[in-house]
């Protein structure tokens, strides 16, 4: 965690919806005069497209099943490494994944590669990263038992035991000051896969659906645990029938879902005024906000703006 060089995280499976939400944020840096530099879990990948197609096959001959959710299959040691220098210094070494045609002709380089890794330019106020792993760590059982990574007192006592322990692993969550999870029910998620392979990469619809079978061990193990230490979560719930997401013709629109917001430290929002704000809303939980409409960008609106504030202000002050 930093004050001079803050770093908002959003983390979910792709095509979970978080570029909507990066949308969404970028405006309300715009807002507040914060030059963010944008950073995408992909580029974290260890492997380009052909690759991986065949280091999942040879593990596949070789009985293992793997995907990329798996710590294997991305450099989360640079990921970390990246996070800790920019808290630091404000810099860092970042590299994009050529992901879709649009990509490719703007870097001038195949679908399915990496651009070179170049550094961060100074000058910028915030960090952002949209990807997988913004919240992940190797040692959820220190998570589970001594509490949530952003208390004071917590984040001292594990610096002290990573001093004690060189064995202690990946802790990229311990860097973030902003944690965002991005969610949708599973069945929504799986038709949203399944929609944005088919239209993004040219896939089938029984490849994308192979892909979620193959991926669902690590979506249990590294990405589900995640969202049990964001700041914030963001679950869109369909209100459509999607008992069978491997034959949804489309998938459901805002208006035809619900948004369920869940708050790690409740007692940080005034919830009348957010109920007063965000029409039709409620509570169902004392930590827990429910709005009938499933449009996000309202209520990212409402909800992060003061945060992002708050870390404007920190920064400001400390430079005074």
């Amino acid at each position: 965690m930093s004050v001079k060089h803050p770093i908002v995280a959003v983390t979910g499976s792709s095509g979970a919806g978080t570029t909507s939400v990066r949308e969404a944020f970028q405006e309300i840096f715009l807002r507040e005069g914060m030059k963010a530099v944008f950073v995408e879990g992909n580029g974290f990948r260890r492997y380009d497209r052909a690759e991986m197609a065949c280091w999942v096959e040879q593990n596949a001959r070789a009985g293992r099943i793997m995907s990329r959710f798996g710590p294997e299959a991305s450099l989360l040691d640079r990921l970390e490494g990246l996070f800790m220098e920019y808290s630091r210094t404000g810099t860092g070494l970042i590299r994009h994944y050529v992901e879709s045609p649009t990509m490719a002709e703007r870097h001038q380089q195949p679908e399915g590669t990496f651009t070179p890794w170049e550094e961060i330019l100074p000058g910028t106020d915030l960090l952002f990263y949209e990807g997988m792993h913004g919240g992940y760590t190797s040692d959820l059982w220190t998570h589970r038992t001594m509490g949530p990574p952003h208390n004071p007192f917590i984040v001292k006592l594990r610096q002290h035991v990573q001093k004690e322990r060189s064995d202690y692993g990946v802790d990229i969550a311990r860097w973030v000051d902003l944690l965002i999870g991005v969610v949708p029910a599973i069945n929504l998620e799986w038709i949203q896969k399944i929609h944005r392979d088919v239209s993004l990469t040219g896939a089938s619809v029984e490849a994308a659906t192979d892909a979620i079978l193959r991926r669902l061990p690590d979506y249990v193990r590294y990405i589900s645990p995640q969202f049990s230490f964001t700041d914030i979560n963001f679950q869109r719930i369909p209100l459509v029938d999607t008992s069978n997401p491997f034959t949804a013709r489309d998938v459901p629109t805002a208006d035809e879902s619900a948004l369920v917001i869940r708050f790690r430290e409740p007692r940080r929002f005034d919830f009348p005024d957010l109920r007063r704000r965000l029409d039709g809303s409620f509570m169902s939980r004392a930590n827990t906000l429910v709005l009938p409409n499933g449009s996000i960008r309202h209520a990212l609106e409402v909800i992060c703006a003061p945060l992002v504030h708050e870390l404007v202000e920190r920064r400001r002050k400390a430079g005074e």
